[in-house]
C-alpha cells in the first residue's frame, strides 16, 4: 500500500534516500562530495543523499555545502546531516580560490529570477561565477546544473528538444544558461577537467514544483492558464539520484543529459485530476500553444534507467499534501512563461 507523505522531515528523508545507482556511482569516486550553491531548493537533500550514500559505502570522505547561507538555519541543520556548510560567495575569486579541494563538484549555484529587472546580475551569475569555479576545480570532476530552457520552445507534436539540438532559447536568463554551458566547455577541453552537464526540467518536491503551482491556482480559485500547455517533470528524489550518477560520466569534452520524467504532461489534465483530488472546481483559461519546453528522455532511461515514482503518486501526494496543510516554499515555477522573461 502507498504511503503518504504528511510532514517536511519524511519528505526531507524520502528525497535524500539514495538509489542503487547513486549509491554505485559515488563506490566508484574517491573522494569528497562538494556542492556548490548548496543554498536552493534541492542542494540540501542532494547533499544529504550524496551523505547517506557515503554512508552506506562505510565511506569517511567529506560532503561539504557552500553557500552565502542568507537563509538562517541552514548550516546548523545541514551539519545535523553530517555535512560541513562553507560560508562564500562564489563570486569572490579569493573566496573561491581558498575553497577546499573536493574531487567531485556539483555545481548548483545560478540566478533566474529578477532577470527581467537586472539581467547584468544574472549573466554574471551564470558566466562569470561558472568561469571562477571551472578554474579553482579544474582538476576534479564536475556535475554542472543546467536547464531544458537552453533550447528553444519545440513543437509538442515532435517528442521533445533531444540533446544534440541547437541550443537557441529566448530571453536573457536561458542564454545565460547557454553561456554557463559554454564557460564549462571551455575549461573542459581546456584543462581536460570532466564534466557532466544535466539538463533538468522541474523538480517535484510537494512543497514547490509545477503541480504545486496548479494545486495551488486550483486551491485559490484562480484561473490555470493552458498557454503553456504541455511539460515534464521528475520526483526530486530521482533528479538529485541522476545527478550524482552524472559524476561518473563525467567526460572532456562534457556529456550532457536531458533529466527528466519520460511523460508528456498536459497542464489542462493536471489541473483536472488536481481538481478532482482536492474536491475542488477547476477554472482553465488560454489554449495550448503548439509549442513547449519539452524533452526527449531516451537517453536519461537508457543511462538511469525508467523513473521509479510516477505522475500518479506525485499527484496523490501533492493533493495529500496540500488537503493537510503542509508547507509551501513560496517560489512558483512560472512555467507559463514563454517569452525567457523571468
Amino acid at each position: 500500500m502507498e504511503t503518504l507523505i504528511s510532514t517536511v522531515a519524511k519528505l526531507e528523508d524520502r528525497l535524500s534516500q539514495p538509489n542503487a545507482g547513486a549509491v554505485e556511482a559515488l563506490r566508484g569516486l574517491p573522494g569528497d562530495v562538494i556542492v556548490l550553491g548548496i543554498g536552493g531548493k534541492m542542494g540540501p537533500t542532494l547533499a544529504r543523499m550524496a551523505r547517506r550514500a557515503l554512508d552506506q559505502l562505510g565511506r569517511k570522505d567529506r560532503v561539504l555545502g557552500v553557500a552565502r547561507f542568507s537563509a538562517p538555519g541552514l548550516p546548523a541543520e545541514l551539519e545535523r546531516n553530517g555535512i560541513v556548510p562553507i560560508k562564500c560567495d562564489l563570486l569572490d575569486r579569493a573566496a573561491v580560490q581558498n575553497l577546499p579541494d573536493a574531487a567531485n563538484v556539483i555545481f548548483m549555484a545560478g540566478q533566474k529570477f529578477g532577470t527581467a529587472s537586472e539581467p547584468e546580475v544574472t549573466w554574471v551569475m551564470n558566466t562569470v561565477l561558472p568561469a571562477l569555479v571551472a578554474e579553482r576545480y579544474a582538476r576534479s570532476r564536475i556535475v554542472v546544473f543546467s536547464t531544458g530552457c537552453v533550447y528553444p520552445l519545440v513543437p509538442v507534436a515532435g517528442g521533445g528538444s533531444r540533446e544534440e539540438d541547437e541550443l537557441a532559447p529566448p530571453g536573457d536568463y536561458a542564454n545565460s544558461c547557454v553561456g554557463r554551458e559554454r564557460v564549462f566547455t571551455y575549461f573542459s577541453r581546456k584543462n581536460g577537467t570532466p564534466v557532466a552537464i544535466d539538463r533538468l526540467y522541474y523538480a517535484i518536491d510537494l512543497r514547490y514544483g509545477v503541480l504545486r503551482d496548479i494545486a495551488d491556482k486550483v486551491r485559490q480559485g484562480r484561473p490555470v492558464d493552458v498557454t503553456t500547455g504541455y511539460f515534464n517533470c521528475i520526483w526530486q528524489q530521482e533528479a538529485n539520484a541522476h545527478a550524482l550518477q552524472c559524476l561518473a560520466h563525467a567526460a572532456s569534452p562534457p556529456w550532457i543529459v536531458n533529466a527528466t520524467g519520460p511523460e508528456l504532461l498536459s497542464v489542462r489534465e493536471m489541473a483536472t485530476r488536481l481538481g478532482k483530488l482536492l474536491g475542488l472546481k477547476v477554472t482553465i483559461t488560454g489554449r495550448e500553444a503548439p509549442t513547449a519546453w519539452i524533452a526527449d528522455t531516451r537517453k536519461a532511461r537508457r543511462v538511469f534507467g525508467p523513473p521509479t515514482v510516477g505522475i500518479e503518486q506525485m499527484l496523490r501526494w501533492t493533493a495529500h499534501w496540500i488537503k493537510q496543510g503542509g508547507a509551501a516554499l513560496g517560489k512558483p515555477t512560472h512555467f507559463e512563461v514563454r517569452n525567457g522573461k523571468f
